[in-house]
């Protein structure tokens, strides 16, 4: 068979320059592919924000708190706890109030007022649901949601953590020997106002919260009760007083009799006198 003859082709060599410039070519390339999915699906972490939930904040002072964080019109969170689908028992009848549990959470740009107030319902049932917890309520005969308003009146009522066993003595004898609990700090929930100088008029209001008037534990917690509290509340500091008074701040004195107790006071009462401003604070029957 006859062949053509076809001279031998020229190899095209690259100069230096344009070595240079594919290799550069190339490197962009590979630089390129590896970018897009980083920018896809590895975006850069937000860094989130804190929130601090301090012990023995109401609800409305925890609504106002992820209003302001969020940058919210006031009155935001309050409204989103009817849709929150928030996981609260029977007894709280939809009030979050002592289930709003005192810790920092973190907080993105995708946070919203459920998903905070979701995340710390669930924190206060997860504290509430410890074997600890759990048997020492049995033990005094008390459901969670009671153990949670217990905590929350010692939250309120105890001048620091130290004292706190022994105000949860208190309300525990007094429940066993039906005597209303007489706190301020349920009427001052009532009244919707943060001070402890509670008069006799305020004794007679008529509130489901009025611990001088009615017997037992008022209908819901008053506040966001910590660990230390709920604690507390179901391994009391074994004592017999039934009554205290805050004399001055860090002397709280616990009395088994009306009679020490009114020493106590008279004591406080003078002090407060001298100060020309209330230095303490009175526990029950302490007016």
């Amino acid at each position: 068979m006859r062949h053509e003859y076809r001279p031998p082709q020229r190899r095209s060599r690259l100069t230096r320059r344009g070595r240079l410039a594919l290799f550069l070519g190339t490197l962009l390339a590979l630089g390129a592919s590896a970018l897009i999915p980083m920018l896809r699906g590895g975006e850069v972490p937000e860094t989130p924000r804190r929130l601090l939930i301090p012990e023995g904040w109401r609800a409305a002072q925890v609504y106002a708190a992820v209003d302001r964080e969020l940058k919210l019109p006031p009155g935001s969170t309050k409204a989103a706890v009817t849709t929150a689908g928030l996981a609260l028992p029977a007894e709280a009848k939809g009030n979050p109030e002592g289930y709003l549990f005192p810790a920092t959470y973190p907080v993105t740009s995708k946070s919203t007022p459920a998903i905070l107030l979701a995340h710390m319902v669930r924190t206060a049932n997860q504290k509430l649901a410890t074997q600890a917890v759990v048997d020492g309520g049995k033990a005094h005969g008390m459901t969670p949601y009671q153990t949670a308003t217990l905590a929350s009146i010692i939250e309120a009522e105890a001048e620091g953590r130290a004292d706190m066993g022994k105000v949860a003595r208190v309300v525990h004898n007094r429940l066993a020997r039906s005597m209303p609990l007489q706190m301020d700090s349920t009427i001052n929930y009532a009244l919707n106002r943060g001070t402890v100088d509670t008069k006799l008029s305020d004794t007679r209001i008529d509130s489901p919260f009025n611990t001088y008037a009615r017997q037992g534990l008022p209908p819901a917690p008053i506040d966001s009760p910590g660990l230390q509290a709920l604690a507390a509340a179901v391994a009391p500091t074994p004592g017999d007083w039934l009554f205290f008074v805050t004399v001055k701040p860090g002397d709280t004195r616990f009395s088994a009799t009306y009679e020490e107790h009114r020493k106590h006071v008279a004591e406080f009462n003078r002090i407060r006198a001298g100060a020309g401003s209330r230095t303490g604070r009175a526990g029950p029957a302490g007016k």
